[in-house]
């Protein structure tokens, strides 16, 4: 499984029109999961973004805080073209990503797993087309993987 995590002061799923998922202040996750992945996978994820260090300590000094203790929210965005191979032509090939039923079974296990967290969870619609908001806090980006 691959995550795209960034620390926001705010984001948002629209789709059709429709907020489906809203977030304060937080970590937006944006999450794909690739053939051969397992439920083993989803909660060695879920573990890293849960405890991840990406809030700085009042001083403005290093990252010293997780999500839950900022009071931080997660907004969880399944994004198959994560999993996209882009080294070879102009073209990304999706030949990495796992079939939307499986894939769709383990982003719902992250989802489940995440929401054990003392953070509220929200979420974007598996397989839909989504606009993401964000304001973006830093910025701050990182790219977790569990291969």
């Amino acid at each position: 499984m691959k995550a795209v995590i960034q620390r926001v002061k705010e984001a948002q799923v629209t789709v059709a029109g429709e907020v489906v998922g809203k977030i304060g202040k937080g970590v937006l996750v944006f999450v794909a999961v690739e053939k051969g992945d397992s439920p083993s996978q989803a909660e060695a994820l879920v573990k890293k973004i849960s405890q991840f260090r990406l809030f700085p300590s009042p001083d403005g000094g290093r990252m010293d805080f997780a999500n839950f203790e900022v009071l931080g929210e997660f907004l969880v965005v399944s994004q198959f073209t994560l999993a996209a191979d882009c080294n070879n032509g102009n073209r990304p090939s999706f030949d990495n990503a796992a079939p939307p039923e499986e894939a769709e079974k383990l982003y719902n296990l992250f989802v489940e797993l995440l929401r054990k967290t003392p953070c509220r969870v929200a979420t974007g619609k598996f397989r839909a087309m989504m606009d993401v908001a964000l304001v973006n806090d830093g910025p701050v980006t990182f790219i977790l993987q569990t291969k």
